[in-house]
């Protein structure tokens, strides 16, 4: 097989490379199919290539804290990898602050002259579109389940995906050194997996999957169920082999024209765009003319022609710079400024594009608008519309989980999978010095022959015997509905509840299932199916208390407004009209004065203002206030500040627009 290939490309080599220097070649070890072909490759002076049965495609998937990203921090020490700190995959700075994956990435690392590229997933729902464009990639995938929780809903969703493009994949048993996990709960465990892989339609070669334990944690995997393996087995060899085994490679042709998929892409100040993708056949070089297509209506057409400037790849932690790359590999590239995700680059022969992958619906919108408040332009820079929607188009070519649709006056509908989702651009957005005013999550609903469907998610709880009673009863008003109920395997005291729940419903649920458990309880929740309109919800939320005055709030007027209800600010700072201080005790809106001043008399008390004490108000956090607001309210969002306000300022205008029907 080396002989061909080499064949091949010793002309292709001497069209486009330079002769050979004296000085000893730059033949990368990963490259390398075995000693004796390096050997005879340096000796010919022919570039380097990739050998594609050598190459293992594989995609770590599991649900959201089941141990993924560490299993991959120890994958890259076993194989020598450098890794500056914990977490290492997770660059970007509100993973690392938030303990969750946001973005896939992509690494390789050498094993037993086996190059294996692998790419660290997502476990939210809200980021599913990360895990289905890079599917796409692999061949295989490494399913991480905690072996105290089980496959829980997350669990479902990306297995559900990486079943669909038929990758093979590999039960890794994680966690197996807790003292409450022991063998027959690890078997009970394979047994719900194998029937989640058998009702999601898997096939004999999907359930016939390779069963690993492992301690992330401590840096172990083994075959065999056990806690405290010998000294000489404390490592990811055996994992690292099964994947070897198990995992096919590549099927790919490496004579043929030079065509890949870009799935994902990033931006450079010195390169431009850096293109990312599996090269699905063909042998890309330095310096090879190649141009960007897509499909059309019509058939596809040609975006841009271009030549590749830089070849590189992720080693580890760090880029590294290639020569050339062949077919089943996972490379980025540069030189093209116009084609993104979905496009495929090729030869400039190749006129027919790749199928591009498919993606969920969007279920909720938001609206992003300019801050038009009293306060605006205090705090950020990009303060304009035209400046918020080129922010949001740029995101939107990134992120294809994420739609973005002009609306009226300078605002942009923004279509994504949950709140999470759109919060984590918000939050990114206010750190790059963006002002906006944001409408709460809205649900997209739609029309089956004249019946309203609506996002339905799949939700599992995990609850104290005590608290079940007063989630049931929250959740009764969201309109869920109860599956199964039952105590949780190990855990005495402890009530696992799986029910469906409208999307509608589970919006800013969050913050108070975590108040009304004490931080106790964890709720996991994943897009189900879109089902028959479950009707109103219940009572959900009560009045707010909404600033009917301008300046700077006052110690004074604030103690006279605590046993109206809970403030949501402090004395100093700033408010306007028409700006929300508070949640009102009752059910309905009320107008409070909260710069109210103390008229100065001749009559005083020694030491009367000096007194006064206050209840820590609530402050609102990002997702808090997402969740919290009602239809006819908006988040002020600012780099320094988040603050709550009504859609309209003035308060006449307020009550004529209330008396108007609601859609």
């Amino acid at each position: 097989m080396v002989a061909p290939l080499l064949r091949c490309l010793l002309a292709g080599c001497r069209r486009s490379s330079p002769p050979p220097r004296p000085s000893p070649l730059k033949f990368h070890s990963w490259f390398s199919t075995s000693a004796a072909a390096a050997a005879a490759a340096a000796t010919a002076g022919i570039c380097p290539s990739v050998d594609p049965g050598r190459l293992r495609n594989v995609a770590v998937i599991a649900h959201v804290d089941h141990g993924k990203t560490t299993l991959m921090d120890r994958l890259l020490r076993q194989c020598g990898a450098d890794i500056p700190h914990e977490r290492a995959m997770d660059s970007i700075s509100l993973e690392r602050e938030r303990g969750i994956t946001i973005a896939s990435k992509v690494t390789s690392i050498s094993w037993k002259e086996n190059e294996l590229n692998m790419v660290d997933t997502p476990g939210h729902a809200d980021f599913g579109g990360e895990v289905e464009r890079v599917v796409g990639m692999v061949e295989g995938a490494v399913l991480v389940v905690d072996a105290g929780e089980g496959p829980l809903a997350q669990t479902k969703f990306v297995l559900a995906k990486a079943l669909k493009y038929g990758l093979r994949p590999i039960l890794l048993l994680n966690k197996v050194d807790r003292p409450a996990v022991s063998e027959e709960r690890c078997n009970e465990v394979e047994s719900l997996v194998f029937d989640l892989f058998a009702s999601l339609g898997a096939t004999e070669e999907q359930l016939d999957f390779p069963v690993l334990y492992a301690s992330a944690k401590e840096g172990w995997a083994s075959s065999t169920f056990t806690k405290d393996p010998p000294d000489d087995a404390k490592d990811m060899s055996q994992l690292l082999d099964t994947i070897v085994r198990h995992v096919q490679p590549p099927n790919v042709i490496v004579d043929a024209p030079f065509q890949m998929l870009v799935s994902m892409m990033e931006r450079d100040s010195y390169l431009g765009r850096i293109l990312t993708g599996r090269v699905s056949s063909g042998i890309i070089r330095i310096g090879d003319r190649v141009h960007g297509i897509r499909h059309t209506d019509s058939g596809f057409q040609k975006i841009e022609e271009g030549k590749v400037t830089k070849l590189m790849k992720k080693k580890g932690t760090s880029m590294s710079l290639i020569d050339s790359a062949g077919a089943g590999d996972i490379i980025c590239m540069a030189g093209l400024a116009i084609p993104a995700i979905g496009h495929t680059i090729a030869n400039v022969e190749v006129m027919t594009p790749l199928p591009t992958v498919e993606l969920d619906p969007p279920t909720i919108s938001m609206t992003f608008g300019v801050n038009d408040s009293p306060l605006a332009g205090r705090d950020g820079t990009h303060l304009t519309g035209g400046k918020i929607g080129d922010r949001l188009m740029a995101e939107a070519e990134t992120n294809l989980a994420i739609n973005v649709l002009p609306g009226l006056s300078e605002s942009y509908e923004v279509q994504g999978r949950g709140e999470l989702q759109l919060g984590i651009l918000i939050e990114n957005m206010r750190r790059e010095g963006f002002e906006l005013s944001v409408s709460p999550p809205k649900v997209m609903y739609k029309t089956d022959n004249g019946v309203k469907l609506e996002p339905v998610e799949e939700v599992t709880i995990e609850v104290n015997d005590e608290h079940v009673g007063l989630i049931m009863e929250a959740l009764s008003h969201r309109r869920g509905e109860v599956i199964d109920m039952g105590p949780v395997p190990g855990n005495v005291g402890r009530t696992k509840l799986s029910l469906t729940c409208p999307s509608r419903g589970l919006v800013g649920y969050r913050s108070i299932f975590s108040t009304d458990t004490r931080g106790t309880g964890f709720m996991h929740r994943a897009f189900l199916t879109y089902d028959k309109h479950r009707g109103p919800l219940g009572n959900v939320r009560k009045g707010v208390l909404v600033s009917m005055g301008y300046g700077m709030i006052t110690a004074h007027a604030l103690m006279s407004l605590e046993p109206r209800g809970t403030l949501f600010v402090s004395p100093g700072m700033e408010t306007y009209d028409g700006m929300i201080v508070g949640e009102h005790s009752r059910e309905t809106d009320l107008d409070v004065n909260p710069v109210r001043t103390k008229e100065l008399t001749n009559v005083r008390a020694a030491c009367k203002d000096d007194n006064v004490k206050l209840t820590p108000p609530r402050l609102m956090t990002l997702e808090e206030a997402i969740g919290y607001v009602a239809s006819d309210e908006l988040i002020e969002v600012t780099p320094k500040t988040i603050r709550l306000r009504k859609r309209y300022l003035d308060v006449n205008k307020r009550k004529s627009m209330s008396k108007k029907p609601k859609e």
